[in-house]
């Protein structure tokens, strides 16, 4: 099932992001939508967490598997090259979304059902509805360059 085309976030966002979410090492993170990788990749290279990436286009998820052989992070990060929301997500400390709206409103029960009170959701651009987020903040990758503005929502599950 096509849920979202992938257009990856700028490594500044990602960046952005996962401090946002205040990943800690040996937290689980998990990437639903990780398009090539570079999120989980720098969750578990720059932030020390255990990573997991869902991504149903075989040739990303093949892509992301080489860099993070590549970079020595097999034993910290899992790509699952398949459906979303077929992935148990009750070991999730952070999910990251970049999805879309709709999309999000499709994984949201799943998030529901499987998430532990207290996991962070961050999600790029595009907003959880019906979810209260905890933090919204626009994010510039050069404010002074004219480069687009990026819209992050934190939340927290309650």
């Amino acid at each position: 099932m096509f849920i979202a085309p992938f257009v990856p976030s700028p490594m500044p966002v990602v960046q952005h992001m996962l401090e946002l979410a205040q990943l800690k090492p040996g937290e689980v993170f998990f990437d639903l939508g990780s398009g090539d990788g570079r999120a989980v990749i720098m969750a578990a290279k720059t932030f020390g967490a255990k990573s997991v990436g869902v991504e149903m286009r075989e040739d990303l998820a093949k892509r992301a598997m080489s860099v993070i052989h590549d970079n020595g992070l097999s034993n910290r990060v899992t790509i699952v090259n398949g459906d979303m929301f077929k992935v148990d997500l009750t070991t999730a400390d952070v999910v990251y979304l970049y999805l879309t709206t709709s999309a999000n409103e499709k994984v949201k029960p799943k998030m529901e059902a499987e998430l532990r009170k207290g996991v962070r959701i961050v999600s790029h651009d595009y907003e959880v509805l019906g979810w209260k987020p905890v933090k919204v903040e626009n994010f510039v990758e050069k404010p002074a360059l004219g480069y687009p503005s990026h819209t992050i929502y934190l939340y927290h599950k309650e």
